[in-house]
C-alpha cells in the first residue's frame, strides 16, 4: 500500500504492534472516559407536599387488611416448612429402609423363603 509516498506493509511487526497499541489505547480510553452527569430525579410537586406533610414521629398502623395479609403469609411460611420437615423425615425413612444392620443394602431385601420367595416359586 502506498501511503504519503512510503511503502507501508501490512504484516511487518513494527505495523501489527501499531495498530496493536491504536486499538488497546481507544479501548483504555473509552472505558476510562467517563461524560456521565448524574440524574436527578425529582417527584412531582403533589407528592413533595404529600411528604412534607407526613411528620417523621408518626408510626404505621396496620389496617385489618394488613393484618389479614400478614396472617395469610405466615400460615404460608409455616405450611412450607412443615412440608420440608415432612419430606426430611421421608428421606430419612428411605435412606433406613436401604441400609441393613448387617452392611448390605438394597431397596427390596431379599429373604430365602421369604414373602418375595414364595411369591416366585
Amino acid at each position: 500500500m502506498k501511503l504519503w509516498n512510503k511503502c507501508i506493509c501490512l504484516t511487518s511487526p513494527t505495523t501489527i504492534m501499531v495498530v496493536i497499541i491504536l486499538l488497546f489505547s481507544t479501548i483504555l480510553i473509552a472505558n476510562v472516559w467517563v461524560d456521565e452527569k448524574p440524574i436527578i430525579i425529582e417527584p412531582p410537586v403533589e407528592q413533595i407536599e404529600e411528604i412534607e406533610e407526613i411528620d417523621s414521629t408518626t408510626l404505621w398502623i396496620p389496617t385489618e387488611e394488613d393484618i389479614a395479609y400478614q396472617d395469610s403469609m405466615y400460615t404460608i411460611i409455616q405450611n412450607t416448612q412443615d412440608d420440608i420437615t415432612e419430606i426430611k423425615e421421608d428421606i430419612v425413612y428411605i435412606i433406613e429402609r436401604l441400609d441393613y444392620p448387617d452392611g448390605s443394602h438394597d431397596s427390596i431385601r431379599y429373604v430365602k423363603n421369604g414373602s418375595i420367595d414364595k411369591k416366585r416359586n
